[in-house]
């Protein structure tokens, strides 16, 4: 299935990404507005470097991007790679539901 071009290592990475909750968390913090590492590392029970590696990781998977304002890093979410997700995942979504079908018919005869 090719949606916007991705490659199959782009889908793991999005993907694997999305698969922790505080990565997750995170998400849902800067798609509101962006915000600087250190306030992000403040909301979490852990240390600044690994909310860090958290961050690089959904870099990486290209979910958000950095922005330097002095010495600080402000994170954005990135609408269109979470758009690009969401429609692979309607698209699997409809290979669903047209097998689904497939089942309804074949139970109707």
């Amino acid at each position: 299935m090719v949606v916007d071009q991705w490659s199959d290592a782009e889908v793991d990475r999005v993907f694997q990404a999305l698969a922790d909750a505080t990565r997750r968390d995170i998400m849902t913090r800067v798609v509101e507005h962006g915000r600087s590492v250190s306030v992000l590392a403040q909301d979490y029970d852990m240390s600044f470097a690994a909310v860090q590696k958290h961050v690089a990781v959904l870099e990486r998977a290209t979910l958000v991007t950095k922005q330097r304002n002095g010495r600080e890093q402000i994170v954005h979410g990135n609408l269109d790679a979470i758009r690009r997700a969401a429609r692979l995942l309607e698209g699997y979504e409809q290979i669903w539901r047209l097998r689904a079908d497939r089942i309804d018919d074949l139970l109707a005869e």
